[in-house]
């Protein structure tokens, strides 16, 4: 084969490799845009062919008052795996995970953190292990940067209601199992204190209309646990929307694929397999329970809630949601015309309710698009979140894979030319999401989601700490927050429309007159 015809094919390989390695600065970094500049000779300047600008950066925020009069005082509801990592992103570690952490290279990036000049000085949870751990990690003195407002009392609240009347707490973080999502946010609406919940929003379908209409109608910050808008990947993924890069979208498929048994939601037992702690003495289970029907004490619910749908919506509210929440926050597509679903209990033969393999079409018949989404928890093949255009094609994920079609219309004279091979990636943009090989199988999934850290200035940043960060700007200066309660309703509407379809065998619609699903 001439060297002619390898020219292309060399020439792509040479701006990929020039694209590893490379730290970031910023959103995009002058030293990318060097990188790119370099040997133009021996490569096509893809980003030019395309419109695309990589010589900018994100302008540096302030991160937050320096004032200690300005210390936002937060409890906690629920202190489980999820609360944990908020806790990590507020600052505040655990003694004996900063030592795993040290271990395994992993506490340097955290160290670094800027101070958000928060205290934690509430937590709540029914079981006494998991409150006594909280308490400790509130209480700990190991923390990031500068962080004068350390020291504060923590206490610990046996009931949410308690904490809410605290005048010690002045916002607080939801992480409960998602049957108590709704009425907690309603609670805390009323008792005057802001508000991160994490996902998903509710559970049930009156529950959405009475949540969002409490705090649509109030003053409180709002912010639902999605941070993927925080990541440099998502801003790129906008500049390429923003710029039609794509063309006109008429369907978006996103996916889950898991195949171990926490990803499953079991995770009673232990690693040898013996079961986790927790009985009657331990647990308030009357108060876990809530309004939910009356069971005996079980660790099996306990510890696999998602399994039933008494107190989860399963994978679309643990996992569907995050995906809604990526496309929705980039075209802004809001709430669908119909859906339909089908799916089933194929692999996990054991008391479950919800589907282990699940397919959902949501239609936007005036926007001449569908949302699909297919999950399974059988088999771990990493199948993308992929936008497709007239034009082009974009796979978003802890990368932004871009593909230009080869019937694109827009790009037709360039693929003439040799200067766009269709079919093809032509970028990678990388930016540099980590995880480690002690990870579980689930942080792995979310990493490769770009659910959770970013390179931002050669520095890893844990995204939800810039959501939180997010949610604290707006509370100490005004404005909005990126998962907002519009954002928060929209996402709710399609989980509860999918939810019904896959129940109750039809598809179902949205009546936008008398906003509620028919």
């Amino acid at each position: 084969m001439s060297d002619t015809h390898d020219k292309p094919s060399i020439q792509r390989r040479n701006l990929l490799k020039a694209l590893a390695g490379i730290p970031i600065v910023g959103l995009f970094g002058t030293q990318l845009f060097r990188k790119l500049e370099y040997e133009k000779s021996s490569y096509i300047d893809w980003p030019k062919e395309l419109g695309l600008n990589f010589n900018t950066s994100e302008k540096s925020k302030k991160l937050v008052s320096s004032n200690k009069e300005d210390v936002i005082r937060i409890g906690i509801v629920g202190w489980g795996g999820r609360a944990i990592s908020l806790g990590y992103a507020l600052g505040y570690m655990h003694p004996e995970s900063l030592d795993n952490r040290a271990k395994n290279g992993q506490h340097e990036d955290w160290l670094k953190q800027a101070n958000l000049n928060v205290a934690i000085t509430g937590i709540c949870d029914v079981f006494d292990e998991r409150a006594e751990h909280g308490l400790a990690t509130a209480k700990s003195d190991l923390h990031p940067d500068d962080f004068s407002s350390a020291g504060l009392k923590v206490k610990r609240f046996k009931h949410y209601h308690d904490m809410l009347n605290s005048s010690d707490i002045d916002a607080v973080i939801i992480a409960t199992p998602e049957h108590h999502h709704a009425q907690m946010v309603i609670d805390a609406v009323q008792a005057g204190k802001n508000i991160y919940c994490e996902k998903s929003f509710t559970r049930t379908e009156q529950e959405l209309y009475d949540a969002y209409d409490t705090v649509k109608n109030s003053n409180v910050v709002f912010q639902l646990g999605h941070q993927i808008t925080q990541s440099p990947i998502f801003h790129k993924a906008k500049e390429i929307i923003n710029k039609n890069i794509l063309g006109d979208i008429s369907l978006v498929e996103t996916t889950t694929n898991r195949n171990t048994a926490s990803g499953a939601w079991i995770r009673h037992l232990d690693k040898n397999g013996n079961l986790r702690p927790g009985n009657l003495e331990s647990i308030d289970w009357e108060q876990w329970l809530g309004t939910r029907p009356k069971v005996p004490f079980s660790v099996d619910r306990y510890y696999n809630w998602t399994k039933w749908f008494d107190y989860s919506t399963g994978m679309l509210g643990q996992l569907f949601t995050h995906e809604f929440d990526a496309v929705n926050q980039l075209l802004r597509m809001g709430i669908p015309k119909t859906v339909t679903a089908s799916g089933g209990i194929y692999f996990w033969k054991d008391n479950r309710e919800i589907p282990d393999s699940l397919n959902v079409s949501f239609e936007y018949p005036d926007s001449n698009f569908t949302l699909l989404y297919s999950a399974t928890l059988g088999n771990s093949r990493s199948r993308g979140r992929v936008f497709m255009g007239r034009d082009a094609s974009m796979e978003l994920g802890s990368t932004i894979k871009l593909a230009i079609d080869n019937n694109s219309k827009r790009f037709k004279k360039q693929i003439a030319a040799g200067k766009i091979v269709p079919g093809e990636y032509l970028e990678s943009f990388d930016f540099g999401q980590e995880i480690d090989a002690v990870s579980s199988a689930t942080a792995k999934y979310y990493a490769s989601r770009g659910l959770t850290t970013a390179k931002v200035g050669g520095v890893s940043v844990d995204l939800t700490y810039l959501h939180i960060k997010e949610w604290l700007d707006v509370i100490r200066n005004g404005g909005e927050t990126s998962a907002n309660i519009e954002r928060s309703f929209e996402e709710g509407v399609a989980v509860q429309m999918a939810q019904k379809a896959y129940i109750e065998k039809r598809q179902v619609r949205w009546d936008s007159i008398k906003r509620r699903i028919v």
